[in-house]
């Protein structure tokens, strides 16, 4: 936008710049032009007071479903959902149809992107062709299109060969791989965590050790290769410790959290809850608490949601055929505040794992209020409350275990560019 958007009175938090104070931002042309007093007349004035300022949030782990399931959601619904959630930049997994397996797709995706101009989309490209796990796709040329990172998400990199030859090559460019940890031989046909909720509900269970026998290996492999390697959804106790023991020998291993696998346990599921079902599945309160210390010590350094957008038919069909996932854009801020209100967190740690750290582990010009950067901003009220209704979601996704309930925390205004995109409860644009 051009002329000047001050934001005023607000609590600016930028864990990138140790700022954290009350203070007026003032946005230029799309850019950050300024933090501290402002004296000028601004063309437009949003006044922040009470609420906190932060760069706009950065969401890692999304399906956008666009190309091939536009039924479940699609980049513009996407993008709408997510500036309603504070979220100014995501990345899309591959499991689209067709697959983000070639440069085609991804210029795709970041060209409806731009032409929907609500928010950056950023595709993650697939480590394998048809994500089948048995040959690479070319990383490089994926890379040139846009990806910033490669994964087979929906699916592990099952071949541990295969695992080896993709680090071993991500590791010339610097690429980031993701893996999506699971041991398919332990997991297949399970629908819940193994253990007695599951055999309460006579369904076939994922034990723990599928998500941490998976991620020992690929440690194995990431020390082997000198590779940067990073965990989707960690959801076990077990395997949060295994991040931590990697990191403490100083290999280039990180992982994200998912807000339900930190908020919610299998007893979500108990009733046949098919709105609780996703893959990794929730856990037992051990492995959440575990989850939530290593939010708190460092171990884990982002939270992402996972977005899984499904249409009303793929889940209302019993829990053993129901689909995995939930959606998460527009309930991320509110869920992972409670990490600060619990003492887990301080706001600008959490504010950190959503805004610089997804920035630095993809190398996006993103996560920031310095001067210059891009005005992508988001302010929220920390003490706002609301009840969740899956019928006033933007996104066209409604499989959410959060449907009736309170939440603390809420999304006032998304800034894009400069640009208001969302505005007390409206999507601009």
């Amino acid at each position: 936008m051009s002329g000047t958007l001050l934001i005023k009175n607000g609590h600016i938090i930028d864990p990138a710049n140790s700022i954290d104070s009350v203070a007026d931002l003032w946005i230029s042309d799309g850019r950050v032009a300024g933090i501290g007093s402002y004296e000028g007349k601004p063309d437009q004035v949003i006044d922040a007071t009470g609420k906190v300022v932060c760069p706009g949030l950065i969401d890692m782990h999304v399906h956008l479903r666009e190309p091939g399931q536009e039924w479940k959601e699609d980049i513009e619904s996407g993008s709408r959902a997510a500036v309603a959630g504070g979220v100014t930049s995501m990345c899309c997994m591959p499991n689209t149809g067709p697959h983000i397996d070639h440069a085609g797709i991804a210029l795709q995706i970041v060209a409806r992107a731009r032409q929907v101009n609500l928010c950056n989309v950023h595709p993650i490209g697939a480590v394998t062709k048809n994500l089948d796990g048995k040959e690479l796709t070319e990383m490089r040329e994926l890379s040139r299109a846009g990806c910033v990172a490669f994964s087979d998400d929906g699916l592990p990199i099952w071949h541990a060969g295969v695992m080896r030859k993709a680090l071993e090559y991500s590791a010339s460019f610097g690429f980031l791989v993701i893996q999506h940890a699971e041991e398919q031989t332990l997991t297949k046909g399970g629908a819940v965590n193994e253990g007695w909720i599951s055999t309460q509900l006579g369904v076939s269970g994922m034990p723990a050790v599928g998500e941490d026998s998976m991620i020992a290996r690929d440690i194995m492999l990431t020390k082997l290769a000198d590779a940067r390697y990073h965990v989707a959804h960690i959801s076990t106790a077990g395997a949060v410790e295994l991040v931590r023991q990697a990191r403490k020998q100083g290999l280039k291993v990180t992982t994200e959290a998912a807000p339900h696998h930190f908020a919610l346990t299998e007893e979500e599921v108990l009733g046949y809850n098919v709105d609780a079902k996703m893959s990794p599945p929730l856990r037992t309160e051990a492995d959440r608490l575990a989850v939530i210390e290593g939010l708190s010590d460092g171990t884990i350094e982002v939270i992402a949601t996972d977005h899984a957008p499904h249409h009303d038919d793929d889940k209302r069909c019993g829990l053993s055929c129901a689909a995995f996932g939930i959606v998460g854009l527009e309930t991320m801020l509110p869920v992972s505040l409670e990490l600060v209100r619990s003492g887990a967190l301080t706001m600008s740690d959490l504010i950190a794992k959503m805004t610089c750290n997804p920035a630095r582990l993809l190398g996006l010009a993103s996560g920031t209020l310095s001067t210059g950067a891009e005005a992508d901003i988001t302010i929220f009220d920390p003490d706002a409350t609301w009840i969740v209704d899956r019928e006033a979601m933007v996104s066209k996704g409604k499989n959410t275990p959060w449907h009736g309930k309170q939440m603390t925390g809420q999304v006032s205004h998304t800034v894009k560019a400069g640009r208001i995109v969302f505005a007390e409860g409206v999507v601009c644009g």
